[in-house]
C-alpha cells in the first residue's frame, strides 16, 4: 500500500489508467478493474477467483458477472487499456520531439519511469499476457506491433538523418522496448532511485546505444 495514501498501488495506476485512456467508465467497473488488478498482482492470474475480485471490490460474484464475463475479461481490458495508453503516449511524445534523438530518449525514458511508477500493472500487463484467450491476445498483439512500429519509426528517422547508426532496426526497437518493460519487473517503491530517475538513466542508455560514434 502507499504510505502517502493508504490505497494500493495498484488502485492508484488503474485510476490513473481509466482517466488516460479516456474510455468512459463507471464507478463500479473501475473498481472491479481495480479489485481484479491488486488481486493478480499479489495471487498471479491462476490463483485469482472471480470471488476474490468481487470480495475486494465489495460486491457479489454475480455483480461481476454483470460488468465483465469472466476474471479473463478482466485480464484483457487491463491490458488492452495499458497497452492503448501506453501507444498513445509514446505517439505524442514522438510528435512533440524536434529531433529523433530527443524522440528517442523521450520514448524510452517515458515507457521506463511508467513501468516504474506503475509496475504493479506493469507487470499483469507484461506478464500475464499468456493467459488471454486467442481473440483478445490477438487485440493486444496489434496494439504492441502499433507501439513497436513507433520505436522502428524514430529509429529509422535517426539513420536517415545521420544522428543513429543502427543496423538491425527490427531488434534493436525490441531491445530498447525490453529495457523499459523490464522496470516493471524488478523494480521496488523501497528502491532509493525514482521513477523520473530510472527514466532519465533508461532514455540517456538509449540514445548512446544507437547514436552514430
Amino acid at each position: 500500500m502507499s504510505a502517502t495514501t493508504g490505497t494500493h498501488l495498484s488502485e492508484q495506476s488503474i485510476a490513473r489508467l481509466i482517466e488516460e485512456s479516456g474510455d468512459p467508465t463507471t464507478a463500479t467497473v473501475a473498481r472491479l478493474m481495480g479489485a481484479a488488478a491488486d488481486a493478480f498482482a499479489e495471487k498471479g492470474f491462476h490463483a485469482t477467483t472471480t470471488r476474490d475480485i468481487a470480495s475486494r471490490a465489495g460486491l457479489s460474484p454475480a455483480g461481476v458477472y454483470v460488468h465483465f464475463t469472466s476474471k479473463e475479461d478482466l485480464l484483457f481490458e487491463l491490458s488492452r487499456r495499458g497497452h492503448q495508453t501506453a501507444r498513445d503516449e509514446l505517439v505524442a511524445a514522438a510528435r512533440a520531439a524536434q529531433t529523433p534523438t530527443d524522440a528517442l530518449r523521450s520514448l524510452v525514458g517515458g515507457f521506463s519511469a511508467w513501468h516504474a511508477e506503475h509496475h504493479q500493472l506493469g507487470r499483469i500487463v507484461q506478464y500475464e499476457f499468456r493467459n488471454l484467450s486467442p481473440e483478445h491476445r490477438d487485440t493486444v498483439l496489434e496494439l504492441r506491433r502499433e507501439i513497436d512500429k513507433v520505436v522502428r519509426g524514430v529509429l529509422q528517422d535517426g539513420v536517415d538523418s545521420g544522428e543513429f547508426e543502427v543496423e538491425d532496426i527490427p531488434g534493436t526497437a525490441l531491445a530498447l522496448l525490453s529495457l523499459a518493460v523490464d522496470v516493471a519487473r524488478w523494480y521496488s517503491p523501497e528502491i532509493r532511485r525514482t521513477p523520473e530517475e530510472i527514466g532519465r538513466t533508461n532514455g540517456d542508455l538509449a540514445v548512446r546505444l544507437v547514436t552514430r560514434r
